[in-house]
């Protein structure tokens, strides 16, 4: 019998995964092989190799006793468990966990107790009502059965932040592999910042290579291996997408030239293709920034001398929505000051959840009050290299008011107001909702605008136009939520939200210490969608923002003067009458 490839091994390690998953079994070990598999997926020694030599355990997540798995599965082509688990349960029922918030444990149900053993039986299932005969699986889940199923028909891949170690670990092997190989890159939807990723690539240069351009796949990894002078047109056509490199194609040939894996070429002579710098010089632009490499427009752009100077993650000073113990946050809020000025920035805006917000410890009236006496305390000690600002993360209610009064919104120095309920609502609704609270004269940030989570929910329905238009007006800063799991506002709106006189705030949304760490992933999303530093409330320095946060008090008290002085109007118009 043939031995299998790293990618058939990987693709049984994930069978097995899921339906040790499936049947309830030790939720670590599931996790082992689904981890084995995508890093044996990844490395760029072939499986012959790697068990011949010994060295499967050199592969992260691989012990002595997956080694076993792996290179039994390679010699006889299965697993010994995997035909008994394969007539208890389907293949097909594999796929029903593909559905976005579908647990295991309700698919386990669904298959043993009404028989469904496939998507498409579930679907019909749900369009039919027919879930409902079972308890706790009544219209609610019913809708987000269907709302799942059209999740998973979407475009899929990894998130961004785990594309990013998969990419690190491989580049490693690579170098490791390879020493003598220089230039080891990403490539592809990675380097390109997208907030999926279906193609794990690299470009790397071999010194003694002197001809074209090499490709090779070892499992998900794909490898451009270039010499080092072509290393620069190999990088750019690797990096893509489709739509900017035909666009520079265009342009190539609009000047007598033509580019392919050759390089930049007229008349037959090599023109550029050492650098990128150098091929986009050549075709009379500027460099184009990865991140905007996506629909050609960036060229037209980059010829009429318009391509913005994008934000850098050291242009950033300060970190503005953060959580702590107080509410569902896992460190004290003195670890997440320090952890925050370790890292450089200059002020952390604290956020924990409001009142409202019970599933997450959201805190009451006398628990603000205590925090920011903790606030002012650490703020003393601190001295004047680092100020923590006094902040909620405020639910925006049912009719579009925050949930506290304003003798305590006025309290805080910032309030991100955001949705975390009532999902369901329609169009207009919602965007009601959300534009009052803009309208909210203590508002100052607005969080993750659609409440979408990549791959397992859908944002709500809104109308982005009169939301951006809303912002622009009140001068709330619209936030790039940079958990990988939200990347919330979506990019491709920022364009729009730059016409319009948004600002943004590049947020973390952290929950730890280490998830401070995601303002990496916003930054990424910011440069994808245009946005230069000057347009970041978080990219002012400590004085600034404190400036900016005291005109937006001022403005507050004008706001409420207004609103007395037209109460006493209409009182007196009463007694008149």
């Amino acid at each position: 019998m043939p031995n299998l490839t790293a990618a058939e091994i990987s693709k049984l390690l994930r069978e097995l995964a899921l339906r040790l998953e499936l049947e309830g079994g030790n939720p670590y070990r599931a996790r082992a092989y689904s981890r084995a598999a995508d890093n044996l997926a990844l490395s760029p020694v072939s499986v012959d190799q790697l068990i011949a030599e010994g060295r499967l355990k050199e592969i992260p997540g691989i012990g002595d006793a997956l080694a076993a798995v792996i290179t039994k599965i390679y010699e006889t082509g299965h697993h010994p468990s995997l035909a008994a688990m394969r007539e208890h349960i389907p293949e097909s029922v594999l796929e029903m966990l593909r559905i976005p918030g579908l647990k295991a444990d309700r698919i386990r149900k669904l298959h043993t107790e009404l028989g469904i053993s496939s998507l498409p039986e579930l679907e019909e299932a749900a369009r039919t009502d027919k879930l409902k005969a079972l308890k706790g699986y009544g219209l609610a889940f019913q809708t987000k059965v269907l709302q799942g199923i059209e999740m998973s028909r979407r475009p899929q891949g990894r998130h961004i932040h785990r594309a990013a170690a998969a990419i690190n670990y491989a580049r490693n092997e690579v170098a490791r592999v390879h020493p003598d190989w220089t230039n080891v890159t990403p490539a592809g939807e990675i380097r390109r910042g997208c907030e999926l990723v279906s193609e794990l690539s690299i470009v790397a240069v071999d010194p003694h290579l002197h001809e074209d351009t090499k490709t090779t796949k070892q499992g998900e990894l794909t490898v451009h291996i270039a010499s080092g002078e072509r290393y620069g047109i190999a990088l750019l056509l690797a990096t893509g997408s489709d739509q900017h490199i035909d666009a520079l194609r265009t342009l190539a040939q609009k000047k007598g030239m033509t580019l392919s894996a050759n390089g930049l070429r007229k008349k037959g002579r090599v023109v550029a293709q050492q650098t990128e710098e150098d091929i986009y010089a050549a075709l009379g632009l500027a460099f184009i920034p990865p991140e905007l490499r996506e629909t050609g427009q960036e060229v037209e752009l980059g010829l009429k001398g318009k391509l913005p100077v994008l934000v850098k993650q050291e242009d950033l000073h300060g970190v503005l929505h953060a959580h702590t113990t107080e509410s569902d946050g896992a460190d004290m809020l003195k670890d997440m000051a320090d952890a925050t000025c370790q890292r450089g920035y200059s002020y952390l805006g604290l956020t924990d959840h409001s009142q409202t917000a019970h599933y997450a410890g959201g805190l009451k009236a006398d628990e603000v009050a205590a925090q920011q006496i903790e606030i002012e305390r650490i703020n003393k000690r601190l001295g004047a290299k680092f100020h923590i600002f006094k902040g909620i993360e405020s639910d925006i209610l049912g009719d579009g008011s925050l949930d506290y009064p304003d003798d305590i919104l006025s309290t805080f120095d910032l309030v991100i107001a955001s949705v975390h309920s009532k999902f369901r609502m329609e169009r207009k609704e919602q965007t009601d909702r959300i534009v009052k609270a803009i309208e909210n004269p203590y508002t100052t940030i607005l969080g993750h605008v659609t409440g979408r989570q990549l791959l397992r929910r859908p944002g709500y329905e809104v109308d982005m136009e009169r939301i951006l238009r809303a912002c622009a007006k009140q001068g709330v800063a619209i936030e790039i939520n940079a958990n990988p799991w939200r990347l919330d506002m979506d990019w491709r709106w920022c364009r729009r939200a730059l016409e319009l006189g948004c600002l943004f705030s590049i947020d973390p949304d952290a929950h730890s210490t280490e998830e401070i760490d995601n303002i990496q992933w916003g930054v990424l999303m910011a440069r994808k969608g245009g946005v230069p530093k000057e347009r970041v409330l978080n990219a002012l320095d400590l004085a600034q923002f404190r400036e900016h946060l005291e005109a937006r008090k001022e403005r507050c008290k004008t706001t409420s003067k207004r609103q007395v002085t037209e109460s006493n109007r209409l009182e007196g118009n009463e007694l008149v009458r």
